[in-house]
């Protein structure tokens, strides 16, 4: 069965950090684009950050470029997100994402909180 699972959410101060981690199962790790989104209250869903399957390509959402590194360990099956400098707006449920174009597949982690607080 397909499974990602994101870990590393909580509460942290303005200016903290926090490092998300995504670990997946079920599929080809290797050959998906990993990707980060986001969702706050009253707000659309946002495309942070992604990934290519290598590495070898990284994509930034405006809001966070600059703040936020996406890494993954294919030989761990783990896509990451290092979160630095964060601030109150920063504050949604952030979603683990894997997608791989040629068959269309989509699969999503359920979520985990991150909340700046003020």
């Amino acid at each position: 069965q397909v499974q990602l699972v994101e870990s590393g959410g909580g509460l942290v101060q303005p200016g903290g950090s926090l490092r998300l981690s995504c670990a997946a199962s079920g599929f080809i790790f290797s050959t998906y684009t990993m990707n980060w989104y986001r969702q706050a209250p009253g707000k659309e869903r946002e495309l942070v950050a992604s990934i290519s399957g290598t590495g070898s390509s990284t994509n930034y959402g405006d809001s966070v470029k600059g703040r936020f590194t996406i890494s993954r360990d294919n030989a761990k099956n783990t896509v990451y997100l290092q979160m630095n400098n964060l601030n109150p707006e920063d504050t949604a449920v952030y979603y683990c994402h894997a997608r791989r174009a040629v068959n269309k597949s989509n699969y999503w982690g359920q979520g985990t909180q991150v909340t700046v607080s003020s």
